[in-house]
């Protein structure tokens, strides 16, 4: 990773671990070891935004996610994230999400938070690993009921890095905010049958109930998923900055094993399933099989 990479990560991280501070040019630039007017250059070039507006949109996010679980007023959200006051802040999340904190903990309706990556992940995507050493991979037989999929469909994306680059990766941030099955969203790699022509293979979209009536977001789609059995990958724990190599990891050893050893095959007319990594739980994937 380059030593500005690395820069713009520590700056994003320092605004990550001060959301509810005030923060200077002159802290970012003591973390990111340059110029202060060096550090904005950096922090700009690397994310397309200054300073001030990452850590804005970051703020009211977080501020979102905390009105969407629910037991919070306004004002005491306001306060936590260090906004100046509940005007200000009640504009602020009006000009960034199109409705006012009160509608949306009342409502819920979908809206595009601001999900930030840090950059040494752009740039650990460059790297390549040596996939002989394979970690531990926990398996396990899982269940997923019928339930319809609000999904965001690309172009010609076989994975998620492409996706990004046709839809933007706002389209997460959105999916986020909505109430799902199981209380976040998810990637899926869609079989012939589920996808319309000229559409990626891989989106991203929330599992919803079947009898889903809620707001289904402009330009996206709803399809409905049979009752499925799964085979759940999980990799272990990792670092962060790890995530690329725990994804080929998992999706080495889904590559390697043979469901005939529980009297089942792959279900390839299922789509499989890639929730989000995270270091804390380890990587995730479901692949469909069905008796054997």
């Amino acid at each position: 990773m380059t030593e500005h990479a690395l820069a713009v990560q520590r700056m994003q991280d320092y605004i990550e671990t001060h959301l509810e501070d005030t923060v200077t040019l002159s802290d970012l630039a003591r973390v990111s070891l340059f110029s202060p007017w060096y550090s904005y250059r950096l922090f700009r070039r690397y994310t397309g935004l200054t300073p001030a507006d990452y850590q804005r949109r970051l703020r009211l996010s977080r501020s979102a996610i905390q009105l969407k679980q629910g037991g919070c007023r306004v004002i005491d959200v306001a306060n936590a994230l260090g906004f100046g006051s509940v005007d200000g802040y009640q504009r602020a999340f009006l000009r960034e999400f199109g409705c006012n904190p009160g509608e949306y903990a009342r409502t819920k309706v979908p809206i595009s938070l601001f999900i930030p990556y840090g950059v040494k992940f752009r740039e650990l995507r460059k790297e390549t690993f040596d996939m002989k050493d394979v970690q531990s991979v926990f398996i396990q037989l899982i269940h997923r009921p019928e339930r319809n999929v609000v999904l965001k469909r690309g172009v010609a994306a076989e994975d998620y890095f492409p996706y990004c680059e046709e839809v933007g990766c706002e389209v997460w941030g959105l999916l986020a905010s909505m109430d799902s099955l199981y209380g976040e969203p998810v990637g899926l790699w869609l079989p012939e049958q589920y996808r319309k022509p000229n559409t990626s293979t891989y989106v991203q979209g929330v599992e919803v109930p079947v009898d889903y009536d809620g707001v289904i977001p402009e330009g996206f789609d709803m399809i409905r998923l049979p009752e499925t059995e799964y085979l759940m990958f999980q990799g272990e724990p990792f670092q962060e900055e790890d995530y690329c190599e725990a994804i080929r990891m998992v999706q080495h050893a889904m590559d390697r094993y043979d469901p005939a050893v529980i009297h089942r095959v792959w279900k390839d007319t299922a789509p499989r399933i890639q929730l989000e990594p995270r270091g804390e739980r380890g990587y995730i994937e479901l692949r469909a099989v069905k008796p054997k």
